[in-house]
């Protein structure tokens, strides 16, 4: 039975290098080439700041190590530390109001990197929250929240990390680690059958097969191909019952897709599907409000 529950801190991981070098980028972007010029004509250089993150609603958190990695690299530039305290993990469920870290530093420094460490916050918090939000819808069934590569270009690995802080898991990553033959692949091979055993005589034996069909027919010919998995594209309750009967006892997994919303993904799981697939919870997944307050001395 799946559970709405955020996974645990130690099974989430984001190698460094990944997350410094696009936190790199967009500090970059953001600083231009003159730097924060507002904070440089209105900040003493001698001022000192404490800060706090703060939730302003409840849900799940996501991209602490982002919003470090902000204020760490901001500081190294300048020769100056700036003291970053999370005072949660990823993965964890606030409420309104609750820090989710302090900070202490350089005042210029703190106001330079605000914006990026909360841009990362935000948005990966919102996914995270999101993707919370619609394994308790269902709760009580088999189903499985997956994403999809429905994702923003070079955020990829930061949205796939908060789906699985909001307690989903992740599917491919890309174009290779997996295939995943689609209705436009198939158009051009011929047939679902030739798709899959040209798939098959291409990749080794630890990569799995998926198909996708919209029709009964087109199920009835990829269940005969033996592929890994099955995905069961924009069919409603009703006809997803119905390939989940015929799909009963071969082995091969159900995956539902297509029109998958809060609205829709309860009557989705309690056919029995395992896994829904769910491009909502990285494309439009709300921002998160998490508001960075600072006193200066």
């Amino acid at each position: 039975m799946s559970e709405a529950r955020p996974i645990t801190a130690d099974k989430l991981f984001l190698p460094q290098p990944i997350i410094d070098e696009a936190v790199l980028a967009a500090l970059k972007e953001d600083l231009g080439r003159a730097g924060d010029i507002t904070t440089l004509a209105t900040i003493p250089e001698t001022a000192q700041a404490k800060a706090v993150i703060a939730a302003r609603h409840q849900g799940i958190i996501s991209g602490i190590p982002l919003a470090e990695s902000a204020f760490r690299q901001i500081g190294k530039w300048n020769g100056e530390a700036v003291e970053f305290s999370p005072k949660m993990c990823d993965g964890t469920e606030v409420k309104k109001g609750d820090v989710v870290a302090e900070i202490h530093g350089p005042a210029r420094l703190v106001l330079s990197a605000e914006r990026i460490a909360l841009n990362f916050l935000c948005h990966m918090s919102g996914v995270a929250s999101a993707t919370h939000e619609m394994v308790k819808l269902t709760e009580g069934t088999k189903a499985r929240v997956t994403c999809t590569r429905k994702t923003l270009p070079g955020l990829r690995a930061f949205e796939k990390y908060a789906v699985k802080c909001g307690g989903g898991s992740n599917h491919r990553f890309g174009l290779d680690d997996a295939i995943l033959i689609k209705d436009n692949h198939i158009a051009v091979a011929g047939s679902i059958t030739e798709a899959i055993r040209r798939s098959r005589d291409f990749v080794g034996h630890l990569v799995r097969v998926e198909v996708e069909v919209d029709t009964i027919e087109q199920l009835k010919e990829a269940i005969a191909a033996k592929p890994d998995v099955i995905m069961l594209d924009n069919m409603g309750p009703e006809k997803l019952t119905e390939a989940l009967a015929l799909l009963n006892g071969t082995g091969i997994i159900s995956e539902a897709s297509g029109g998958v919303s809060p609205a829709t993904i309860r009557a989705i799981a309690q056919t029995g599907v395992d896994y829904i697939s769910a491009g909502y919870i990285t494309h439009s997944a709300p921002n998160f409000d998490l508001g960075l307050d600072i006193s200066v001395s």
